[in-house]
Parts: C-alpha cells; structure tokens; sequence
C-alpha cells in the first residue's frame, strides 16, 4: 500500500462523505467558476468591444488554454502512477492552482499590450503580442490540466456509485455558485454606467477599465488559490478508496502511460461517449466567447451589465444541477438524465436568438435563467455518467480521456463562436442574425449529441475495460 493513500489499513471501510465534505470539495469548484468569469467572460468581452480585437483573434487566444487539453491524460495517468508526497491526487492540485492564478495575472498584462499596439491599427507589433498572448494562456492551460484532472480523479476515489450522482450535484453546483459570485464581484469592481448609458471609452475610461481589471485579477485568484487549499486539505488522505480498488497498487510501474491508453481504447464504447462529449461541450458553449458582446452589441448593455448575463445562466445552472444530482438522476438515470438535458438546452437556444429580435435585456436575462436550466440537467447526467465510465484502477486516465474531450471541445467552442460570430457579421447586416447563426449551429450540435447519447451501452464498456485491465495485470496486452 502506498504511503499516502491512507493511514488507515485496507481492511477497514472508509467513511462516507459528509455533506460538509461535499460541500468542502466544492469550493475547488467554485473557484474555477470565478476563474471562468475572469477569461471568458472578462477578458473576451474587454478585448473584443473595449479593445476592438476581431473576435476570431480574442476567442482563438484565450482557447489555447483548452488545446493543450491532451496535457490531460498525461496528469491524469501521473496522479495514478506518481504521488507527490505520498499523495496520489493533493499535490497536483495544490501546484496546479498556484501556477494557473499566477498565469491569469499575467495573461492581463499582455492582453492590454494587445490592445495598446493596435490602437492605430495591426502591425507586426501586435502579431508578436497575440502569439504571447496565446502561449501565456498554454501555460495556464497547463496548470488547470495540472489541477482539475487529479481533482476529478479525487472524485472517483472517495465516492461509491451509490453516492456520486449527490457528489456530483454538490460539487457542480458549487461551480455554478462561482460563476454567480464572480459575475457579482466582476459588476461590482468594473466601471459602473453613469446614470442609465454606459460611460465612452475615451483614454481616460480605458485608464479606469485598466485599473478595475488589474485589481480584480489580484484579488480573486488569490481568494481561488485559498478555496482550493481549503477544498482539499485531509480529503484524500481520510476518505480515498484508491488503494482498496486498484489491482494495480504495489505494481505502480505498470501503469504506465501507454498501458494506461491501451486500456482506455479497449471499448469502442469509450470513443462512442468521447464523442458525444466533444458534440454536447461545444453545443453548451459556444455562446462563451460571444454572449457579453451580444449583451453589448444588441441590447446596448455595459461592461458591468454583460457581466452580470452569468449570473443568471449561472443561477439557472446552479438550480438545474441541485435538483438533478438530488431528484432527476434518481428517478430516470444518468443517461436518461443527460439525454433529457441536451434536449432542453437546444430548444432553450430559440429563445436566446428570439431575445435577440426583442432587444429588451430581461428577456435575455430570463432566456439565459431557462438556458442555464437544462445546462444543468444536461451537466449533471452527462458527469454522473462519464464517472461510472472509469476503470478505479486508472481513474486519473479515464478522468484525464474525458477532460480532454470536454478541454477541447470548450476550445473548439470558443473559437468557433468566435469564427461563425465573423462569419455571420460578414453574411448579414443585422446583428442579431449574426448572433442568431452562432446560437443556431449550437442547437443543431446539441441534437446531434442526443443521437449520439443513444448509442452508448455502459455494459459493454464495464465488460471490455475488465478484461482490458486483466490482460495488463497479466503483461499479455499487445
């Protein structure tokens, strides 16, 4: 038995987690929720409408933090076989979050060089400064993959099947709570408009732009570094099964990265629901990369009035996601669940593009609320059964397949909403067409990740990753 799986012996049952515990885990969440906030909903709003950086160009930078997303499975399969500190998942979450708040401070600073070199128009200047840009949002890419993955990995260890649906729910919901709280304290430390019309960025308003900004990513990711400290902290070592599961422990030199993947690809059933992840992740956020510039653009909202759009698609998310984890996944199941969800969210997308031809602001608030709802439910089924589609014997790789195929869809979906954003504005005259071609496209994804769902066999997979793991015990997988 590993040193740092647990002091207690084997024989023993753990205990089961407590709601405080739950909740205790769910602080980590919350933090990368405001995290979230801080570059998708910040940071592209600023530098698309404030800084007038095309939108192709400021959603394809702040995705690179998800293209180094295959860094993933290489954490993942780490956190297995390579504890720090006698910790098989702690200690890549602790370094992991200390690195990705350093590089969001950081990815500000050149973010306002972007924006300073094309003011009189692009040159070679700002071409230098868009590719530092988007290796500073790698490295924070990186740090996340460090963090998050060992994390979700975490939740496997130290939860039953019986269990995890409420774990997840907590924990997801503690998500949306940090996307509601960064959107608050975002509003709160940004400009505020001036009587009911938002203040002209002349020099002066993009000084004080600047200096809320730079405030705001001192403030919160050192507040996000603590809540993963917190969140953390005695968890593994008092309630992972990690060593009780794993027929693997002892022989950690075995779980190698690439018997790891040869496990990993023995069902056809893992690439089934790979791809339906890749499908679902950029139907649910597409609209990130432009939701705050449709907010700008046409409803005529401020900075500090777009920013709080996340707090109601984050209050309808958090809402979906409780009663999901607690009501829905019990009484129809997991897939049915998710399969319910993505149905939802595709019909909740004719109501953010009609939104768009009202141009009143509540109705995309209360769009956003009903939107954030299904993406509730569709995030809660669709967890609760990607986490019964891990082997506990190569949990972190598993997690690490299915992070990846979420980290890459999100990049896809930020650059892709950016793109069709350029593409519609260069087709239609009218901005909410424009809009409307990217919420659209979203729709049809969704739909085609139901589809999709309705081929996954949970069996098969259980069936083919048994034998898959025997014949790596017995050194005969070729």
């Amino acid at each position: 038995m590993t040193a740092g799986d647990s002091t207690l012996p084997s024989s023993q049952p753990r205990p089961q987690l407590s709601l405080l515990t739950m909740f205790r885990l769910g602080l980590f969440q919350m933090g990368l929720g405001i995290m979230s906030i801080l570059t998708l909903g910040i940071l592209n709003r600023v530098m698309i409408k404030e800084l007038a950086i095309p939108a192709t160009i400021a959603a394809g930078t702040i995705a690179m933090h998800q293209f180094v997303a295959p860094a993933r499975l290489w954490f993942g399969q780490l956190s297995d076989a390579k504890p720090i500190g006698s910790y098989h998942r702690t200690g890549y979450i602790w370094i992991g979050s200390l690195l990705f708040t350093l590089a969001s401070f950081l990815a500000v600073q050149v973010m306002w060089q972007l924006g300073a070199s094309t003011a009189t128009g692009w040159s070679g200047l700002s071409t230098l400064w868009t590719i530092l840009l988007g290796l500073v949002f790698m490295l924070y890419g990186f740090a996340l993959s460090a963090s998050s993955t060992p994390f979700a990995a975490l939740l496997v260890d130290v939860t039953d099947e019986d269990n995890r649906s409420k774990v997840v729910g907590v924990v997801w919901s503690m998500l949306m709570v940090g996307i509601v709280i960064g959107a608050i304290l975002g509003s709160r430390l940004l400009p505020q408009p001036i009587g009911s019309t938002c203040q002209e960025l002349g020099s002066s308003d993009l000084t004080l732009l600047r200096s809320a900004v730079d405030r705001l990513f001192v403030i919160i990711p050192a507040i996000v570094f603590g809540l993963g400290l917190l969140a953390t902290i005695g968890v593994e070592k008092k309630y992972s099964r990690f060593t009780d599961r794993s027929s693997l422990v002892e022989r950690e030199d075995q779980i190698t990265l690439s018997r790891a993947l040869r496990v990993l690809t023995a069902s056809p059933q893992t690439g089934l629901f790979f791809t339906f992840l890749l499908f679902m992740t950029i139907s649910l956020f597409m609209q990130d990369a432009v939701m705050e510039s449709y907010g700008g653009q046409v409803f005529g909202m401020c900075v500090s009035d777009t920013t709080q759009l996340n707090a109601f698609w984050g209050t309808g998310t958090l809402l979906g996601i409780s009663l999901s984890g607690f009501a829905i996944v019990p009484r129809l199941g997991k897939k049915q669940t998710a399969r319910l969800g993505c149905i939802m969210v595709g019909l909740c997308l004719i109501l953010v593009i009609a939104a768009g031809f009202t141009a009143n602001p509540k109705f995309l608030q209360y769009g956003l609320l009903i939107f954030g709802f299904a993406s509730g439910v569709t995030t809660t089924g669709a967890i609760s059964l990607m986490l019964d589609l891990t082997a506990a014997e190569t949990a972190g790789t598993f997690i690490g397949a299915w992070g990846l195929a979420q980290a890459l869809a999100r990049a896809l979906a930020t650059v892709l909403g950016g793109a069709v954003l350029d593409i519609g504005k260069l087709l239609f005259t009218n901005l909410t067409l424009a809009y409307g071609l990217v919420f659209g496209i979203q729709a049809i994804g969704m739909f085609t990740a139901v589809w999709l769902l309705n081929r996954v066999n949970i069996n098969e997979f259980r069936t083919n990753t048994k034998a898959a793991i025997a014949a790596v015990m017995e050194g005969e997988l070729d």
